[in-house]
């Protein structure tokens, strides 16, 4: 088979395990790859390159980062297929449209379920046991294109996202290996997504990551796993946000919202058990496991009831 040549769409680690795939593989070459702007990050606000540029830059790649595609010419040679993977910009219909096959996105969860900005997160907050990769192709609606393949992926009970993220990009690599030659082939035929089956999933805010302590031990655990590290999860105390950047289940019965610190250990109650908690962060200071954090707080912190 003659190389297929495309143009890959995205920003993200995910998106940088894709195209590292595609890098490897024999099948394809890359004529250009489309990422977000660089970012200022942290306080001093220093311009920080997406995972997939750096790795374009590694290989060598043409690389462009328009702030958006709305008014963006895209100037294409010869290009056949253009793929998508966790970019985070919308792509207007005249530039899905423009290459010979369509434009093909790699989508983490089995569709029509979790159409959105989050389903990897969305899953786990949501207790599933299961999700999946979905190869679609592109239209003008958000994930409603017709699907190429599909893979089950199993949640473990303690996966965090980063850990779903980082596997299910492994499969979906490899699943989208192995779609793209049986599709240009004609070997594939796209189904269409059934819609009485849609469900979708929000982008996320900070706000998301607030607890509420009157729900279960294993809500609560969820959601933590869902919003580790971005939004986070996290609680006030003296009116102040208290990050909890690691935490893990408990069998304790302790008063709903209630701190319990026993033996250099934290205890904060849910609706029926509660939740050991590891390391945290106060608002303005640095992350603390949780022997320091007793240390400096412990007195104040101990027996006070949280929001």
């Amino acid at each position: 088979m003659q190389k297929i040549k495309i143009i890959f769409f995205g920003t993200h680690e995910f998106a940088k395990t894709i195209l590292q795939g595609l890098i490897d593989s024999s099948l394809f070459e890359i004529e250009k790859v489309i990422t977000q702007p660089d970012k200022p990050v942290g306080r001093k606000q220093i311009l920080q390159k997406s995972p997939v540029k750096i790795l374009a830059e590694e290989f060598g790649l043409e690389i462009d980062q328009p702030e958006s595609l709305k008014n963006y010419e895209l100037l294409v040679n010869d290009s056949e297929l253009f793929i998508v993977a966790q970019y985070g910009l919308l792509i207007p219909e005249n530039i899905l449209n423009i290459p010979k096959f369509g434009t093909i996105n790699t989508h983490t969860s089995l569709l029509p379920k979790y159409r959105g900005a989050s389903p990897i997160q969305s899953a786990i907050f949501n207790g599933e046991k299961e999700t999946g990769v979905t190869i679609m192709l592109m239209d003008r609606g958000m994930d409603s294109g017709p699907i190429l393949s599909q893979k089950t992926v199993p949640i473990l009970a303690d996966e965090t996202y980063i850990d779903l993220d980082e596997k299910m990009a492994q499969i979906a690599s490899q699943l989208l290996l192995d779609t793209i030659p049986k599709y240009i082939d004609d070997e594939i035929k796209p189904q269409t997504q059934n819609e009485a089956e849609i469900t979708f999933c929000k982008k996320l805010d900070r706000d998301d990551g607030k607890i509420d302590w009157k729900k279960s031990t294993s809500e609560i655990y969820n959601q933590y796993r869902a919003f580790t590290p971005w939004p986070g999860v996290w609680t006030t105390w003296n009116d102040k946000r208290l990050k909890l950047l690691k935490m893990y289940p408990s069998d304790k019965k302790i008063e709903t919202g209630k701190v319990s610190i026993e033996n250099g250990k934290i205890y904060i109650g849910t609706i029926d058990s509660s939740l050991e908690i590891l390391e945290l962060q106060l608002e303005g200071k640095p992350s603390m496991m949780v022997s320091v954090f007793i240390n400096g707080y412990g007195k104040n912190f101990d027996n006070t009831l949280l929001k």
